[in-house]
């Protein structure tokens, strides 16, 4: 259970960092440390503990009969091999001779072929007959002592340190092994091939809670008040980038009801017209909004995403946590190696992918090796000769450095990172005006993308910009 709570722990950081870089009211987002949690709601680490593996629960409560052994009839199997293995084991055992019975076996059968050759001597007139008796009687007397010897060792064979080998087996292979599997096996889990189980995975997705389900659980139901007052302030509001602004605001303010019902205004108004992003939009409200659970609601709003862009990042990132959450570990794994390969630098979902996606594949069963990121920062040969330069040197070098960014970006455009990267150089550089200019640019190029404005926001707010 411990590996799922590594995967899913993170994912409530990732939407803390998607949903908001600007400072939560105090009073809304307290400061936890080791979690991510940036957003206006608590909690999603646990809760989505639980979620990762609600459709193994969903499967342990089940008919586990009606998928193969029932329980008494695994622990029934698994004494008997065990009793089987000790059986041979001790057999083995009982068998294997006795060093001091070896022994005397081999001195038996040199004192047999000297009394051979005794005779053979007497027979070739070697040796005469009163030698030969003398030599057969001496012979003859190491016989007797050496089939003694033979004989007491199998008489000790029976009671020695054999048999107290034999009881440790029986001690430790059948109690021990069990007591070992009870420990680190899954004894009530179900006896599944693989496609009933992932039929049942998915079974137990398309019947996972709805929004309203979820929110209840969570002791945060919608307030019907709000949706009154709010469905008399959309009503008159006809302008979508307007109200794109207003859920901006919202959604950072952590008044994620009226940001999902102002977000579904924007869809209402735009119709067929409405963009990928607008419904991955609605989906990470949904999502925000239920501290992390991907409920079916926020589904149909990725699948039109995915329908309208198939590359939208937050989409797929938001479809691969809902089936992690489902247990479907495959799924999630096809959907965020293309984002972990080559999704958008520095961008949270990437980030949060990047870290948890080799567990995701070895769930999976998928051997994969993470590829190394694409850095884009200064050499190691570049930081060695900073190091070595004057102050004044030094200077110029990154005044360069932000000079071909800011040329880069200007000509061919680039990432949220990239920009959010110039921001804050040029504000370090004690070159406000310049920084405020760029944050203008990537305002307007990113204008209608939530997550990267609340990026930039964060970037503008902390470089002491207006935002």
């Amino acid at each position: 259970m411990e590996r799922k709570r590594v995967i899913a722990a993170p994912f409530c950081g990732t939407i803390g960092k998607i949903a908001t870089f600007a400072k939560p009211p105090p009073h809304r987002t307290p400061q936890v440390r080791g979690l991510r949690l940036n957003a206006p709601f608590l909690g999603g680490g646990k809760r989505l503990c639980r979620a990762v593996i609600r459709a193994h629960r969903a499967l342990l409560a089940g008919d586990v009969a009606s998928f193969g052994m029932t329980g008494w009839e695994f622990w029934a199997v698994a004494a008997a091999l065990a009793a089987a293995v000790a059986a041979v084991l001790v057999a083995a055992l009982r068998k294997a001779p006795q060093p001091e019975t070896r022994t005397a076996e081999a001195d038996l059968a040199v004192y047999k072929d000297q009394l051979a050759e005794i005779g053979r001597d007497l027979a070739r007139g070697t040796i005469g007959p009163d030698e030969a008796a003398r030599l057969r009687a001496e012979v003859g007397k190491r016989v007797i002592e050496a089939d003694r010897a033979r004989q007491a060792g199998e008489r000790v064979q029976g009671g020695g340190p054999a048999a107290w080998v034999a009881v440790l087996i029986l001690a430790l292979v059948l109690p021990g092994g069990l007591a070992i599997y009870w420990w680190l096996g899954a004894p009530s889990y179900p006896d599944m091939a693989l496609k009933p189980r992932l039929q049942a995975l998915d079974a137990g997705i398309a019947a996972r809670p709805s929004q309203a389900d979820e929110l209840a659980r969570l002791n945060a139901p919608r307030d019907p008040s709000v949706d009154e007052r709010l469905t008399k302030e959309l009503a008159a509001a006809t302008d979508p980038a307007a109200l794109q602004d207003d859920f901006r605001a919202r959604f950072e303010a952590g008044e994620l009801q009226a940001a999902v019902r102002v977000q579904e205004r924007i869809l209402a108004l735009k119709g067929d017209g409405a963009s990928a992003n607008d419904h991955a939009n609605l989906a990470l409200a949904l999502v925000a909004e239920a501290q992390g659970y991907v409920s079916p609601e926020a589904e149909v709003e990725l699948r039109a995403s995915l329908e309208r862009d198939m590359g939208n990042e937050l989409a797929r990132y938001l479809v691969g946590e809902m089936f992690l959450q489902g247990g479907r570990y495959d799924q999630t794994f096809r959907f965020w190696r293309p984002l972990a390969e080559g999704g958008m630098p520095g961008s949270p979902w990437v980030t949060s992918i990047r870290e948890r996606i080799e567990q995701v594949a070895e769930l999976a069963g998928v051997r994969y090796t993470l590829p190394a990121a694409a850095g884009d920062g200064p050499s190691a040969e570049d930081m060695a000769a900073a190091g070595e330069m004057s102050p004044e040197d030094r200077q110029a070098m990154i005044e360069g450095m932000v000079a071909q960014l800011n040329d880069r970006l200007a000509s061919d455009g680039g990432t949220v990172e990239e920009w959010n990267k110039l921001i804050r150089s040029l504000a370090v550089l004690d070159r406000k005006d310049e920084a405020q200019k760029i944050y203008d640019e990537a305002k307007a190029k990113f204008e209608g993308h939530a997550a990267e404005m609340s990026f930039l926001k964060q970037a503008a707010v902390e470089s002491g910009l207006q935002p």
